[in-house]
């Protein structure tokens, strides 16, 4: 299975970089990890929020294959502690899914059309963070998910 991160905008914080970085190398031992960095609209100061949800889901969607399952990191989703997490990537890994595809949208959120292509939508958590640390908190759980279903003590029940 492969496992896709997209993102809007790069990374700009170099701690937040550096601990993706960090993230990503572990993760290449368990599963095939990418994170596709979609660059930021051009003029956005110029559009409504709808028009730039719109760009941007526009290239969400370029981004996708008629395969992926698309889950959107989205505040409204399902939440699960890390555990239950685990046990939803083991899940699909057993489904045979070619490729997961989570999606970090931009500050405005998720297009219609990004909405009804989504497959399943999950929260962090309650509270808000930026869209920077998003990517660096996501890239530690699926890790963390990983080492539970491997039974390996990085996650202390």
């Amino acid at each position: 299975m492969k496992i896709q991160l997209l993102v809007i905008g790069k990374t700009d914080k170099k701690y937040i970089a550096e601990g993706i970085e960090e993230y990503q190398k572990r993760l290449k031992h368990y599963v095939n990890f990418n994170l596709n960095i979609i660059p930021d609209i051009k003029n956005s100061k110029n559009m409504s929020s709808q028009e730039q949800k719109s760009k941007e889901g526009e290239l969400i969607l370029s981004k996708l294959s008629k395969s992926s399952i698309l889950i959107l990191l989205d505040e409204n989703g399902k939440q699960f502690s890390s555990v239950e997490f685990s046990k939803q990537i083991e899940k699909m890994n057993l489904a045979s899914y070619k490729e997961l595809v989570f999606v970090i949208g931009g500050p405005y959120g998720f297009s219609k059309d990004v909405y009804e292509r989504a497959d399943r939508k999950i929260s962090l958590s309650k509270m808000t963070f930026s869209h920077q640390m998003v990517r660096m908190i996501f890239v530690e759980q699926l890790y963390r998910a990983y080492t539970i279903i491997n039974n390996e003590p990085y996650h202390h029940i």
